[in-house]
């Protein structure tokens, strides 16, 4: 795959150069390294922040009067024996290959457990997106449209409002308001998606409006943001100056060539909305890797914590390292710079 573009020789003639794909490999190659050193780091801080965390799970598991050869004999069986490093590596070593390790409270394998609970956080942070999406693009090329007037100034205050105020008191006010006063939605829980998918999207509703707000804020700011800054590049101005009204050049030209920060942004809060929402499924108990995660620390499940919480980040690096090579597709610049 080639790149064009388009030079002028001494004699004024237009050519054509060809920018070699090379430059897009090289720059792939060098987002990948930084793709695998993030997360060579993040699970080195992610083991050693678990293992230096207070209380053993064998000894949370039998109880302060259990005997040590029981204990010596159940952190075995757990894997709890060994040095660090080895443990590290092995722990590592069965991501990896796909072994996510086994729980040491239910006794199931750590994938298995995941798969359940990401029927759940998939679906809430893909709705979560889709309503941050329909909420902020509006918003945010209205108030671009309306720069320095009363509209505008009213979406930026909300914005302000939404990027302040945390998703959990938007949670606890649609519980207030749409659970407890209209009846319209459940207060919590999950109905399952054998139920129908209307009951669970319904089920999934409030919580995916909580964590949608905050984000939409953000995404409205910048896609004002991005707007604003096209609306006064050269183009704009001369596609104002044939004849079209602020209206048509801001639909027809303005708005394609500010989606692409817009674009990235999104990207971003996809794997924020995934990794983010521990504390949107424990105020209204869904069975999520959220509030898997707060239930494995609650009992000491340190081989869960680890998996799920690794499992998480490497979804936020992996969907930054996808951004960045499609920001990079579209603008060749940062392509150059490599």
């Amino acid at each position: 795959m080639e790149f064009s573009q388009i030079t002028f020789g001494r004699t004024g003639r237009r050519r054509t150069a060809r920018i070699p794909s090379a430059l897009m490999l090289r720059y792939t190659l060098k987002r990948f390294v930084s793709l695998v050193l993030s997360l060579v780091v993040a699970s080195m801080v992610i083991f050693t922040v678990i293992e230096i965390a207070p209380g053993d799970p064998a000894s949370f598991m039998l109880g302060i009067n259990a005997q040590p050869e029981t204990l010596a004999a159940l952190r075995a069986e757990l894997g709890l024996e060994g040095s660090k490093t080895t443990r590290y590596l092995a722990w590592i070593g069965g991501m990896v290959t796909g072994d996510f390790g086994t729980s040491y409270t239910y006794r199931t394998p750590v994938l298995d457990m995941v798969g359940d609970r990401l029927w759940v956080s998939l679906p809430l942070a893909s709705l979560a997106l889709l309503l941050s999406t329909l909420i902020a693009f509006p918003a945010g090329i209205y108030a671009a449209s309306r720069r320095g007037q009363a509209g505008d100034m009213g979406v930026m205050g909300a914005t302000q409002l939404g990027v302040a105020v945390p998703n959990f008191w938007f949670a606890m006010m649609l519980v207030l308001v749409f659970a407890i006063n209209l009846r319209w939605f459940s207060a919590g829980g999950f109905v399952g998606w054998d139920k129908g998918l209307l009951a669970g999207l319904h089920a999934l509703t409030l919580p995916a409006i909580a964590l949608a707000l905050p984000q939409a804020a953000i995404l409205a700011r910048v896609m004002r943001s991005s707007l604003l800054d096209v609306l006064g590049e050269d183009f704009m101005r001369t596609a104002r100056a044939k004849g079209l009204s602020e209206r048509q050049a801001l639909w027809r030209h303005g708005l394609r060539n500010a989606l692409i920060p817009v674009l990235t942004i999104i990207g971003l809060q996809f794997s924020f909305l995934l990794a983010g929402s521990i504390i949107i499924e424990q105020v209204f108990y869904l069975p999520g890797l959220g509030r898997l995660i707060f239930q494995s620390i609650s009992a000491r499940d340190l081989i869960v914590v680890e998996s799920v919480v690794m499992l998480l980040v490497f979804s936020v690096i992996m969907m930054n390292f996808l951004v960045d090579l499609a920001y990079a597709a579209v603008d060749p610049r940062l392509r150059a710079r490599t």
